[in-house]
This record gives C-alpha cells, sequence and structure tokens, in this order.
C-alpha cells in the first residue's frame, strides 16, 4: 500500500472541565506529515499532543478544522471507518484471547477467510520477533511482548497510518530502547506515515523524523531533533528538549548580527537575533551542560570554579560550579577515562562564546 499523507487544518477542541470550565486542549492546530515519515508530538502533560492524536484517529471530533489522511476528508468519518492502526500506551489486549485471536481480530472483522487470516498472522508475528507464540495468552508474556503483539494487531490489517499513542510508558529503561528501535525498524520496512505521541524528549529524539513540540494546545516548533535542540525557536523549545543553564547577561553592543554580552563577570560575541534587542537591554542566555568545559588548568580564558556537587552516571558525570555568585550544570563524559572533580576542588570553566545562545521569548 502506497504512504498517505496526513494534514491538519486549524483544528481546535475545547473540554468542559468540572472545576476548570471550558479548557481549550488543542487551539487552531494546523500540521502536515509527509507519505511514510514518522513525526512525533512532543509535550509535557496536558498540552495536547493525545487529544490531537485522538482526533486524527477518530476517537475525538474537532469543534473545529478538518482531518485528512490521504486525499480524504475524514473529519466526519467514524474510527472504524479510517484504516489506521492505533498502538495504545496499556497495550488493550484480549486477556482471554491467544496470541493469534488478538492479532487476528481485525482480520476477522474485516470478513477475511480463515487461510489468508493464518497466513497475514504468521507472517506480521514474524515480523515482530513472535513467531511460535501463536498459542499464547497475554498473561504469559512480559511487557516487551505484550507490546510487540499490540503492534502486530495494528499493522497486520495494512493500515493507512500508524498512530502510537505513548505506547512504551509501562516499560523499563532497556526494553524502552530496544523497543523504540524496534517501533522505527518496523515502520521503515513498511514505509507507513506514523504519529507517534511521547513527552520523552530522548525517545522523540531517536525515533522520529520530524518532531512537534507542542504547549498549551498549541504546536511551538517543528523540526528534526539536530534543529529543536541545536536551534530552539524559543524560551519553551530550548527548556524541555535536553537540559539548559539560564542565566543574565547585559547587552554591552550591537554590530550587525553580533551581540557583544556582559556574562559571568567576562564578555561575549555570540549571534544576535534579527531584532528585538538593544544596547542597555537585560536579557537571559542558555548554555548546554555539555558544552562546558572543566579543567584543572588555570588562564585568562578560563573562569574560576568550585565544584559545589557531583553525580556520577558511569559513561558521563554531572556537576553544579559555582563561579561567583552564579552555579552552572556541566556535564563530562568518559569520566572513567578522564576522570573527574571532587567536591570543593577549585577548577577552571571554559565555555566558548559559540555555545552561548540568546533565549528566545515568544513572538521575538
Amino acid at each position: 500500500m502506497e504512504a498517505v499523507r496526513i494534514r491538519l487544518e486549524q483544528i481546535q477542541k475545547t473540554f468542559l472541565h468540572r472545576i476548570k470550565g471550558e479548557v481549550t486542549a488543542v487551539d487552531n492546530v494546523s500540521l502536515e506529515v509527509a507519505p511514510g515519515e514518522f513525526l512525533t508530538l512532543l509535550g509535557p502533560s496536558g498540552c495536547g499532543k493525545t487529544t490531537t492524536l485522538r482526533m486524527i484517529a477518530g476517537f475525538e471530533r474537532p469543534d473545529r478544522g478538518r482531518v485528512f489522511i490521504g486525499e480524504e476528508d475524514v473529519t466526519d468519518l467514524m474510527a472504524n471507518r479510517r484504516n489506521i492502526g492505533f498502538v495504545f500506551q496499556n497495550y488493550a489486549l484480549f486477556p482471554h484471547l491467544s496470541v493469534f485471536e488478538n492479532v487476528a481480530y481485525g482480520l476477522k472483522v474485516q470478513g477475511k477467510n480463515p487461510a489468508d487470516i493464518g497466513r497475514e498472522v504468521s507472517r506480521v508475528l514474524e515480523l515482530v520477533g513472535l513467531a511460535g507464540y501463536e498459542r499464547q495468552f497475554p498473561h504469559q508474556l512480559s511487557g516487551g511482548e505484550q507490546q510487540r503483539v499490540a503492534l502486530a494487531r495494528a499493522v497486520v490489517i495494512e493500515p493507512r497510518v500508524l498512530l502510537f499513542d505513548e505506547p512504551l510508558s509501562n516499560l523499563d529503561a532497556k526494553l524502552r530502547v530496544y523497543m523504540r528501535d524496534e517501533i522505527r525498524r518496523l515502520q521503515k520496512a513498511l514505509e507507513i506515515t506514523a504519529v507517534y505521541v511521547t513527552h520523552d524528549q530522548e525517545e522523540a529524539m531517536a525515533i522520529s523524523d520530524h518532531i512537534a513540540v507542542m504547549n498549551e494546545g498549541r504546536i511551538v516548533q517543528i523540526g528534526t531533533a539536530e534543529e529543536l535542540y541545536l536551534k530552539p525557536g524559543e524560551a519553551f523549545v530550548a527548556q524541555f528538549i535536553g537540559r539548559i543553564n539560564t542565566l543574565p547577561a547585559e547587552v554591552l553592543a550591537l554590530r550587525g548580527g553580533t551581540a557583544t554580552l556582559a556574562l559571568l563577570g567576562r564578555t561575549f560575541e555570540v549571534a544576535a537575533p534579527p531584532n528585538g534587542l538593544s544596547a542597555g537591554d537585560t536579557i537571559q542566555v542558555f548554555i548546554r551542560p555539555e558544552a562546558v568545559t572543566l579543567t584543572r588548568k588555570s588562564g585568562e580564558d578560563l573562569l574560576p570554579g568550585v565544584v559545589a556537587e557531583r553525580t556520577f552516571l558511569g559513561e558521563k558525570a554531572d556537576y553544579l560550579i559555582d563561579i561567583g555568585n552564579s552555579r552552572l550544570s556541566a556535564t563530562a563524559y568518559d569520566p572513567l577515562r578522564h576522570g573527574t572533580f571532587a567536591v570543593g576542588e577549585k577548577i577552571g570553566v571554559g565555555i566558548e562564546p559559540g555555545v552561548v545562545h540568546i533565549l528566545k521569548e515568544r513572538g521575538k
């Protein structure tokens, strides 16, 4: 089956909350997912990502706007008529049915003959690594195996699109990594358009072609993992994707696309946004912890710091460094090779101008 496009046109959904009154869960969202693309809706709890997914699926109807799958307007079409595959957070397997019967359920509803059903179920179970599990029941399976059954059930009907609602949240950390790779492999093998919902930034970055970051019912920014991490469009994206240090700075001068900032007792020449800054402004800048260099050396290009806290995490060590009246997070990788710094130790802190970024507020 040829991959199809998903298109949302200014969809909106409002719910009546018993305490809060009217709550707009999704506010004028427009979105396009290219054929065969894996797009993730990422954001904090309550940002509208699951409601958006449920409107694509047909479980919720938008109060306003249109939903298209391929060239078909499916806004008023029932969920069971949209030919979608949906993988739920809690797997939603039938406990009284075997693995075979769970996966075969959608094909039986479609009226397929038993021979075709048997052939298709066997093919898909092999695809998800569960060949030989046909007679097992859900309670006999691990969490990862149950999730693969749910995935097999979703793809066996050859849906036009695949939708995932936080499908890995019930799994342990290592299994989550394994299953997200499996989902990505399967989606690419089937060449099917997919929309995935999660609040886990690392998961979104690992699995997606593009990520749509949502906040307060709106899409704040869409981009690749690299674009969102390295060039966040506004403060919320910078703070939500990964970790940052947020620090006050004063704009001393502006020349072309460069701003001279007073920061941590030093001056830094950094890239400036095209408008919205004036000399004398007090602004916020951000620095990623892994961009901070720590050393036992001293020099004019280094800031004097003191280690306030250290957290050893195996492949890396996280530090809190006091620099004057400011506290900075820093991450040092491969501590077994390069050694670690002790709490209370005086160290040199290196910050290159290129790692200092002006925090963009909404609309600027």
